[in-house]
């Protein structure tokens, strides 16, 4: 699929459902049709509390009006937040999963295409906020600065 995110969870009141399962409509049907790594999924979700994180900070989404001195705690806690999340998922996912054979052997295999998989996704990303919404850029900008300073 590749395209899984938390626009297409919804909370019933008891449980969650999975809509709008088709993958990245920008790309060819021939294409959405390969069969490919789980963790791409895995990987866009996690880029997915990204964006929650920072649209929020970066006021593209209500909640927070951003003020000069807010700025560095409220960062702090968008950081905070996005790891949070981001950890409890791939926990959840990983216990669920537990040795299924789509899941890599070794943890070091895993994160390494987990971070593979994660910029990819961020660079696609920036190239779609390039052409559709350039003022939402700085936010898979900095996802891709992030990631980079990690290695």
């Amino acid at each position: 699929h590749g395209d899984y995110h938390l626009q297409q969870v919804l909370f019933t009141g008891r449980d969650f459902a999975i809509i709008d399962f088709e993958g990245e409509r920008a790309r060819p049907l021939s294409e959405r049709r390969i069969k490919r790594s789980a963790l791409r999924d895995v990987a866009t979700m996690l880029r997915s509390f990204h964006y929650a994180a920072f649209a929020v900070l970066f006021g593209q989404m209500p909640g927070i009006i951003e003020s000069p001195e807010k700025r560095p705690i409220l960062e702090a806690w968008a950081r905070f937040w996005h790891a949070w999340v981001s950890r409890a998922f791939l926990e959840g996912y990983l216990t669920t999963a537990g040795n299924a054979p789509f899941l890599p052997a070794s943890r070091e295999e895993l994160q390494l295409l987990l971070n593979a998989y994660t910029l990819e996704k961020a660079i696609d990303e920036l190239g779609f906020e390039l052409n559709d919404r350039p003022d939402w850029v700085r936010i898979p900008l900095l996802g891709i600065l992030e990631m980079l300073e990690r290695r």
